[in-house]
């Protein structure tokens, strides 16, 4: 009886943990567990399930100067300011007084790129990140050509599969940068808007298609934007978009968007990214 008593238990708390297991997100996840996607095949991820950050799937970027939209970040490649917990990346901004070459900014923050890691021309590009909030945040899941064929920025151009401003933290925006070098740049773009809730209450997918002539956005798997015109001066169309580019990571503090932060804004803040996915159209 005893004996039956304590097989019952064991069979108990074995089958209550394998239940666990299959609703915890932080369980690690297999690459063979990825759910297939009809019409496209993975050519490239990482589900950052590590100890540590892939260095050969992602360069930090270390400078002062952020983007060079006045913002008030220095970008670190420091521990403090992005490393992996429970199944995520994290990208942590820290109010803080801190010097490098540079020199001097009163906050820190990460920002990694796939530079000659990752460089794709055309496809789908899954992200499922939980957002910052907050006066003068501006967390950003972007993508830089990898060659510069055209030109300087923006002739080159510049996808923004997702930006948000911290002030507004149910909103996020989906743009395209083209045109020619800076100021002849110009772009075009538009918004997504949660009913109720914050991109900081929870993870959501973020999605961007990009074909030969189209590019689209979406959020949760709904289609926000269309884009099919573009150009770059001098060269037909779909230039700049007919080039490798590479995917960024990044929460910047500050610039001419967002604004500053005010004494409302908590530090630290983060970004966390779930999965980063990159496809190719199926055969």
């Amino acid at each position: 009886m005893k004996k039956t008593f304590i097989l019952c238990v064991i069979i108990f708390l074995h089958v209550n943990y394998l239940a666990c297991v299959k609703k915890n997100p932080t369980q690690p996840k297999d690459d063979n567990e990825i759910p297939p996607l009809e019409g496209w095949t993975l050519v490239w991820n990482d589900e950052f399930e590590g100890t540590s950050i892939d260095r050969g799937k992602w360069e930090h970027e270390v400078n002062g100067w952020g983007g060079g939209n006045n913002e008030l970040q220095y970008y670190t490649d420091r521990s403090e300011n992005s490393y992996i917990e429970d199944g995520s990346l994290v990208i942590k901004a820290l109010k803080e007084t801190y010097t490098g070459e540079d020199g001097t900014r009163e906050y820190t923050s990460a920002r990694l790129r796939t530079l000659n890691r990752g460089d794709w021309l055309y496809g789908r590009f899954d992200i499922r990140a939980k957002l910052p909030f907050g006066k003068g945040l501006w967390p950003a899941i972007w993508m830089l050509p990898t060659d510069w064929v055209y030109g300087g920025w923006a002739a080159s151009g510049e996808i923004d599969i997702m930006e948000l401003l911290g002030h507004e933290p149910s909103r996020v925006y989906g743009t395209l940068h083209y045109g020619g070098e800076y100021p002849n740049n110009t772009q075009s773009g538009t918004f997504y808007q949660l009913n109720g809730s914050s991109f900081s209450d929870d993870f959501h997918l973020f999605t961007l298609e990009w074909d030969t002539t189209e590019i689209r956005w979406y959020v949760d798997e709904e289609l926000y934007s269309t884009r099919k015109q573009w150009y770059t001066t001098g060269v037909p169309f779909p230039a700049p978009f007919d080039k490798r580019f590479h995917l960024l990571l990044n929460v910047a503090v500050g610039g001419n968007w967002p604004g500053s932060p005010d004494p409302s804004t908590l530090f630290p803040q983060y970004m966390f990214v779930d999965y980063v996915r990159v496809y190719k159209r199926s055969e």
